[in-house]
């Protein structure tokens, strides 16, 4: 179910007034046509205009008139879920667990596309906190994003972070071991006699990234190996590509013989680049790990080992303690990291009967 539309003034139970889309627009200090365009249309008004709107439908806990009034009305049970990158499979994944677990408790869930951005996480924050959804479960994986959601929050509903390991005691939070994982490829590529290990890292503000490459070379040190490092601007293929042809020479020298990317895209990105260059050849010369178990994983020329997330546990754990905290009195707050799991291989192990590396 989707959609939201402004409202005005009424009546709600019992006779009491209905906070109206005026008094939002005379909180925030605009017309109601304004308040009207940041929850139907928000591409029309500038940031600054739509953080006012959003920071007023907070604190007034106003809710649309439409679906929104069924869902406030108990006519309609529902989760607000906002996804981070719904083109990652992982998320879809989220998105599932989340949705078997709202239906044994007879609820719907809202799903929303941030694609990471702020604006439109605060966006849909106030909007799903408006229409009272039951709680909302937001993936984020940067502080500032983290840090500025929880002073937005106002509400008693509960508010769930996934893919993230918070700080704060008011709110749960849900993540998938990164540091551990980081610990697993290493390991692994260890394990398999590599010992010129590079490992490519993104934008190090993301937690994620952070946490993985921080534990590929805890582990590493603690074998006794020096870790090269690079990284990439984005998680994306053609940013690994690129990386790839870079690092053909040193390859193809004997001066990295291990590879470890912080994200699928990056890492079959590279595996790519490497296959087209002459007298090079995955895994002998050289074992790529990648990370998340995606689609890009699946469908690599060379299928790509990696650590895959437990992506449908996770939004089935955030949704489990978001209806814990609406329905238990005695609700503690809590941090839960589920474990990921290595998934090996041709690009870092040879195929059955192939003899090993």
């Amino acid at each position: 179910m989707s959609g939201m539309v402004g409202g005005g003034a009424g009546a709600g139970r019992g006779g009491a007034r209905r906070t109206s889309i005026a008094d939002v627009a005379r909180l925030a200090g605009v017309s109601q046509g304004t308040v009207s365009n940041v929850l139907n249309h928000p591409d029309r008004v500038t940031a600054a205009t739509r953080e006012r709107v959003e920071d007023a439908i907070a604190r007034l806990e106003f809710v649309p008139h439409g679906p929104a009034r069924s869902l406030a009305a108990g006519a309609m049970r529902a989760l607000g879920l906002i996804l981070s990158d719904l083109t990652n499979s992982l998320f879809v994944d989220v998105s599932r667990g989340v949705e078997r677990v709202a239906a044994e408790h007879g609820a719907f869930v809202l799903i929303a596309n941030s694609d990471t951005d702020l604006a439109r996480e605060r966006q849909y924050l106030a909007n799903f906190e408006a229409t009272q959804a039951l709680a909302t479960l937001v993936t984020i994986n940067d502080a500032s994003h983290y840090r500025t959601l929880v002073a937005q929050h106002r509400t008693a509903r509960p508010l769930v972070f996934l893919n993230y390991h918070g700080v704060s005691d008011a709110h749960c939070t849900v993540d998938m071991g990164n540091r551990e994982g980081g610990r697993l490829a290493a390991r692994h590529l260890i394990g398999l006699g590599r010992r010129r290990l590079l490992v490519v890292g993104g934008p190090l503000e993301l937690q994620p990234v952070a946490d993985r490459v921080a534990g590929f070379t805890e582990e590493a040190r603690a074998a006794g190996l020096d870790v090269m490092y690079d990284h990439v601007d984005e998680l994306h293929r053609a940013q690994g590509w690129a990386l790839g042809r870079r690092i053909a020479p040193r390859v193809l020298a004997g001066e990295v013989d291990g590879v470890f990317a912080v994200a699928d895209l990056v890492a079959a990105g590279i595996a790519q680049a490497l296959s087209a260059t002459p007298g090079l050849t995955i895994p002998r010369d050289v074992g790529i790990v990648g990370y998340d178990d995606n689609r890009a994983a699946w469908d690599s020329p060379t299928p790509l080992t990696t650590i895959r997330q437990p992506g449908e546990e996770l939004g089935a754990t955030g949704a489990r303690i978001a209806f814990e905290e609406i329905t238990d009195p005695t609700h503690v707050h809590r941090s839960i990291t589920l474990d990921p799991a290595l998934v090996v291989r041709g690009s870092t192990v040879e195929a059955a009967g192939a003899g090993p590396v």
